[in-house]
């Protein structure tokens, strides 16, 4: 009975002393779980969704890793996703820190992982006929549903039937809003006989009418200067017959855990290369984002209406 008291006591010590260390160690998880440290990268890697040619957009984009090192004082990566959904999966994985993803995107990132919009680009508006850049900077961008001039095609209700290019059913441009709007005006894109072709890049979109592959595409409103060069009489030949109401602009994204200072930090480095003369040429022959403007996830609630009524597609 006496080393059973002795015992008993022992047991008592040890869990005593056993026990400030526990709790010290829970609360550090706790810390870490809640998020109030928060992801303070060592390294940074940043990713871009393609627009067109991948390879073409990766070899524009690599530049920004020294502008980006210069700035922030860490290594940085820059690559080219595949598409829009395995992009928002590797930030949710934390396999990405940083992402410009399009609007459609970001809202199912934010969805999804809590990701933090930090900027929205700015581009100059353009003006009809031939996209031509005015001088006006905006935050917005349309879509556009292109054919060829010599097609038939003269309405969003001449297009049963037929075949149209698209982009992934995430984007916006190159999905969600050419065929809300189709639908608003009686042509359901899923039914109506009309078969949809998936293309990598709004610049297929705009080849593939042009080459007669498909009948219409949905491209981002001035996709077909991604052409121009190589095919001369693309303005001629490829017209639009619809233009979508506003889009919000694409986004530079982080990761949701991320810290508030690295936030700013990464924010106020995209801002200042896009004042340079070298970051400014990045970026506009990348996406033609000619700045950033600080954003939030508000500005996205249009894309949010949008996304309902493409549910209605499927019924």
């Amino acid at each position: 009975m006496h080393l059973s008291k002795k015992v008993k006591w022992l047991l008592v010590f040890t869990a005593l002393l056993v026990l400030p260390a526990t709790l010290a160690g829970c609360g550090k998880t706790t810390a870490s779980t809640s998020g109030s440290k928060g992801y303070a990268p060592k390294k940074l890697t940043v990713e871009f969704v393609p627009s067109s040619n991948a390879g073409t957009i990766e070899a524009k984009a690599k530049p920004l890793e020294g502008l980006l090192k210069k700035q922030l004082g860490i290594p940085v990566t820059v690559s080219v996703s595949t598409d829009y959904n395995t992009i928002v999966e590797a930030m949710g994985s934390k396999k990405v820190d940083v992402g410009f993803l399009p609007p459609d995107a970001y809202v199912l990132a934010h969805k999804q992982y809590h990701d933090k919009v930090l900027l929205q680009a700015q581009r100059h508006g353009l003006t009809e006929p031939g996209d031509k850049a005015n001088t006006e900077l905006v935050d917005y961008y349309r879509s556009q549903i292109l054919v060829r001039k010599d097609s038939g095609i003269k309405s969003v209700k001449d297009l049963k039937g037929k075949k149209i290019a698209v982009q992934d059913t995430t984007s916006t441009a190159g999905w969600i809003y050419p065929a809300v709007e189709m639908l608003d005006q009686g042509v359901n894109i899923n039914k109506d006989g009309i078969q949809t072709v998936t293309v990598k890049g709004h610049d297929q979109g705009v080849l593939s009418v042009y080459n007669k592959n498909t009948d219409a595409a949905f491209v981002f409103q001035g996709a077909r200067n991604l052409v121009k060069k190589d095919e001369k009489d693309i303005m001629s030949k490829v017209v639009p017959i619809y233009t979508t109401g506003k889009i919000p602009n694409d986004t530079i994204t982080v990761r949701g855990d991320m810290t508030g200072k690295w936030q700013k930090k990464i924010a106020t480095a995209f801002k200042q290369i896009a004042k340079t003369k070298k970051g400014h040429a990045i970026i506009s022959s990348v996406y033609t984002h000619e700045g950033y403007t600080d954003s939030k996830d508000s500005n996205f609630n249009i894309i949010r209406q949008y996304d309902k009524k493409a549910k209605a597609l499927d019924k």
